[in-house]
């Protein structure tokens, strides 16, 4: 095993993020209102690709991946797919992004597979608004979904949240009082520009200021960012058991903590969420690929990963949603 993945900025890259599917079940008015629709191209990684790719992360030093969408769930051999990944050696943590529509269900399964943290898109624990934003009616069942996973010993619960102007942004208020008495931690993500969400974005775009000062005053404080860590500033308060993230993709600096790489279910490494070009791996990630190749691409790509984004220019790069890529 290498040292790790660097990057010409010194720059390490402990994460990777691996996108099983671009299919969704829901309809989120800054992601998919229109919902997923396939488009007839080449079908996504296998779980033997799935294998190779990780395994050769792993022996450039990557130790973490979570697993993301579209919404991973759909894929009837998740558990099998967890449970390869854990398997690699070196591979520490496995985590993974969802809707949480099946949590309730699967959760256990996908635990005793080998998953060791949870992300759950939430973006209103207000049943009305959560099925405006979503275009379904399931705010109660991941709420108990996330009441389950904080009994099975996941090392951390989290709950994604974007910010949206005139539709979620008062809320603040009602997670802290589902904060008090679990650990979960809660990001508020900032609403970002894709290449087809331009009059959504310029309607209900909020930055995170105005957030992070209330959170600051009301006695939260920030704490150290872990090496490991995705790209929220972290916030905690004595007289809670859970914890705020703030991912401000606008503010100053954001990118400098980059750590992340990112592989699309069809597999192509794409050094940034918002670059404008992919590195096609999968046609090494075959029963007869060179591994020592695979390697090697995947190594040499990072010389051309950028400073940082170009979302304060409106470059969106290839990325049309979210769904797309999994943010």
């Amino acid at each position: 095993m290498t040292a790790g993945l660097t990057d010409v900025y010194g720059r390490r890259f402990p994460y990777l993020r691996l996108s099983l599917t671009e299919a969704c079940n829901y309809r989120c008015s800054y992601c998919l209102p229109d919902g997923y629709r396939a488009d007839g191209r080449p079908h996504f990684l296998e779980g033997e690709e799935i294998r190779r790719l990780v395994s050769a992360f792993a022996e450039l030093g990557m130790y973490k991946v979570r697993l993301t969408g579209g919404e991973p769930s759909l894929r009837k051999d998740l558990p099998a797919i967890i449970a390869s990944v854990s398997s690699v050696p070196g591979i520490r943590k496995v985590a993974m992004t969802t809707n949480g529509c099946l949590l309730p269900r699967r959760l256990p399964t996908w635990r005793e597979a080998g998953l060791t943290a949870i992300n759950v898109s939430m973006d209103s624990l207000d049943r009305h608004r959560f099925h405006a934003i979503t275009g379904h009616d399931r705010a109660g069942e991941i709420l108990q979904g996330l009441d389950l996973a904080l009994t099975l010993g996941l090392d951390s619960v989290k709950v994604n949240a974007v910010l949206l102007r005139d539709c979620n942004d008062d809320e603040l208020p009602a997670w802290m009082a589902y904060l008090r008495t679990r650990a979960v931690g809660v990001r508020f993500i900032e609403l970002m520009r894709t290449g087809d969400n331009q009059a959504y974005f310029e309607r209900h775009h909020l930055r995170a200021d105005a957030l992070i000062e209330q959170l600051q005053r009301a006695g939260w404080s920030e704490r150290a960012r872990r090496a490991d860590a995705g790209p929220a500033r972290e916030f905690t308060h004595p007289d809670y058991r859970g914890s705020f993230g703030i991912i401000a993709p606008y503010s100053k600096n954001f990118c400098h903590g980059c750590n992340r790489l990112r592989v699309t279910a069809r597999g192509d490494l794409r050094l940034c969420l918002f670059g404008d070009f992919g590195i096609a791996l999968r046609p090494l990630l075959q029963a007869d690929g060179d591994r020592a190749a695979l390697v090697h691409r995947i190594a040499t790509q990072l010389g051309l990963k950028e400073a940082g984004h170009g979302l304060h220019q409106g470059m969106t790069g290839l990325t049309p949603h979210l769904a797309s890529i999994g943010g």
